[in-house]
């Protein structure tokens, strides 16, 4: 029964919105097996826990809580739907607040273009493509290294990328002057398959796109704590809103369905750099 419930939840998704919700759902129920737990008997408390072990064991932070959690509802209001469950145990769970900034500060102005020289200078002509896709266009990785040669075209005199976003959604994004000799220098001779290639001339995952870009990061002398593709994309959206781009066009480019996604990226940083301990250290610069 357990098997037909999942075949049948997972059968609502389509693509990779498939592959992730499978992909945390297996989590819940390795979880379970762990414990002994049926999951088709668990209780609200029992969830309650899974929530309390994300949390407090894997320390994993509240948007990712969060949205292994959905999942989880998700599974069992469909159960309930195709009558497996008469009632959902999740449907009373606490969900974890989500701070309304994001905890990614992204880089600054300097820093990104330290990086840029950094890949452009390369002897792996893939870090700078991947660099200006993820920095300059505002690609997901799961969207750059998806990204094939053929996806690669013209569209009322724009040189264009079809980019495959998240529910299977695809969208035509125009590629700068800059960004396009990135990438024809990553694709050099090939005519097919994939644009970005990892050190073994395969398709590169996020994996080896973070090991990447930890490597140009020590290049180019950027010290950050934790450096990961998504923080490309964040300064992508900060950026652009340094530069003068109004909201409204930057929610568009980064394809956000909501405008307050957009804004919750800008806003940690603007918090650190409006900080009024700047302003008390300035004023007590005579005695400091």
């Amino acid at each position: 029964m357990l098997r037909v419930a999942l075949a049948a939840h997972l059968g609502r998704y389509r693509g990779l919105s498939r592959i992730h919700t499978e992909s945390d759902l297996l989590i819940y129920l390795r979880w379970c097996t762990e414990r002994d737990i049926t999951p088709l008997a668990a209780r609200r408390v029992e969830i309650e826990m899974f929530v309390r072990w994300l949390q407090e064991v894997r320390r994993f932070k509240p948007s990712t809580v969060s949205r292994r959690l959905s999942v989880v509802i998700c599974f069992y209001r469909t159960c309930v739907i195709d009558a497996v469950l008469e009632h959902s145990p999740a449907e009373y769970v606490r969900r974890p607040t989500v701070p309304p900034e994001s905890p990614t500060l992204g880089l600054s102005h300097l820093q990104f273009e330290a990086i840029l020289t950094a890949a452009r200078s390369s002897t792996n002509p893939h870090d700078f493509a991947l660099v200006a896709m993820l920095g300059l266009l505002g690609l997901r990785i799961f969207e750059a290294s998806g990204a094939d040669i053929a996806d690669i075209g013209e569209e009322h005199g724009h040189r264009v990328l079809r980019v495959v976003g998240k529910g299977d959604k695809a969208v035509l994004t125009p590629l700068p002057p800059a960004v396009g000799r990135a990438i024809d220098r990553a694709i050099g001779d090939r005519t097919a398959g994939p644009i970005l290639l990892n050190s073994c001339g395969t398709r590169m995952d996020r994996h080896a796109a973070t090991r990447r870009l930890k490597r140009l990061a020590d290049a180019a002398g950027v010290r950050m704590p934790r450096m990961h593709p998504h923080m490309l994309r964040h300064t992508y959206v900060t950026t652009m809103l340094d530069a003068g781009v109004p909201l409204r066009d930057v929610q568009i480019a980064a394809r956000h369905a909501d405008p307050r996604t957009t804004m919750r990226y800008d806003r940690a940083r603007k918090n650190l750099d409006r900080h009024p301990n700047y302003i008390l250290a300035a004023f007590m610069a005579s005695g400091t």
